[in-house]
């Protein structure tokens, strides 16, 4: 089948410039409601990924995010907040991103185009074929991402992408592809607009759909979080307080001994059994 890449074809609005601001809002608003009737479609995609990804981490293995650009920078957000949401470790969720950590804030000229640096940076964390790497990329055509993939393929290491163009190269490296069709960009070729929230709708998606089946969410709590802040040990102490119906200073004293929420419910039902 013919590859065409929708993200580059040009906008459905012409003379942007022109418009008022409230235009502009609305246009932007009417293009960013069909992305998730579009991340709808490839839902069955999505599946066979995360049912794949929770097999990998039962075994031991690790996921890898690779992409470039806003890409890279998705994967980034969404392995870093896998420790605090979740209360695993940092090396369980990895993004790594074409030109290294400099390119999270500032874009490395031509570092999404080296072919081999995917697989250089993938053998610095040990990579193993009990891990998955699942690349990024809205055109499916970036060559740090493609050349990565190819790599694990050939290592026999599970792979996965992410993508919004139909047959892109990508699509068709990856053994586990998700390919979410957002077309045009309000902006034509501004991949970070519309293909950057599916791509990050889609994150969200396999962190969060994983960490549950692995056990990280009892009921619709975050019983593992870190409690990194005020916040978060605020929350922590209601979630005590509603589950085990006691008053807040005793929650406060469990979860600060404990150190999480689950702990702390466990120590205390055991306790009072």
């Amino acid at each position: 089948m013919k590859f065409t890449k929708t993200t580059e074809q040009d906008s459905n609005y012409n003379d942007l410039e022109n418009m008022s601001v409230s235009e502009l809002l609305v246009n932007i608003n009417t293009e960013d409601k069909t992305v998730a009737q579009a991340v709808e479609k490839a839902l069955p995609e999505v599946e066979k990924l995360v049912l794949e990804t929770v097999n990998k981490l039962k075994t031991g293995g690790r996921i890898f995010y690779i992409g470039a650009g806003t890409s890279g920078r998705l994967g980034v957000v969404d392995a870093s907040e896998c420790p605090p949401t979740f209360g695993v470790s940092h090396d369980l969720v990895v993004g790594l991103i074409a030109g290294g950590d400099n390119a999270i804030r500032k874009a490395v000229e031509n570092a999404e185009d080296d072919t081999e640096q995917a697989w250089r940076d993938l053998k610095q964390h040990n990579i193993t074929d009990n891990d998955i790497v699942i690349g990024i990329a809205a055109s499916g055509t970036t060559p740090y991402v493609i050349g990565g993939l190819k790599k694990c393929n050939e290592n026999n290491i599970a792979t996965g992408c992410i993508t919004c163009n139909q047959n892109s190269p990508l699509a068709l490296t990856a053994q586990f592809p998700i390919v979410v069709i957002v077309g045009p960009e309000f902006v034509t070729g501004s991949s970070r607009m519309k293909a950057g929230t599916a791509q990050k709708l889609v994150l969200n998606m396999i962190s969060t759909a994983t960490m549950i089946q692995l056990g990280k969410v009892k009921g619709n709590k975050m019983v593992d979080m870190q409690l990194s802040n005020d916040k978060l040990v605020e929350r922590g102490i209601q979630m005590i307080m509603n589950l085990l119906n006691i008053d807040h200073n005793l929650a406060q004293d469990l979860l600060l001994k404990h150190g999480s929420v689950r702990n702390a419910t466990t120590f205390y039902n055991n306790e009072n059994k």
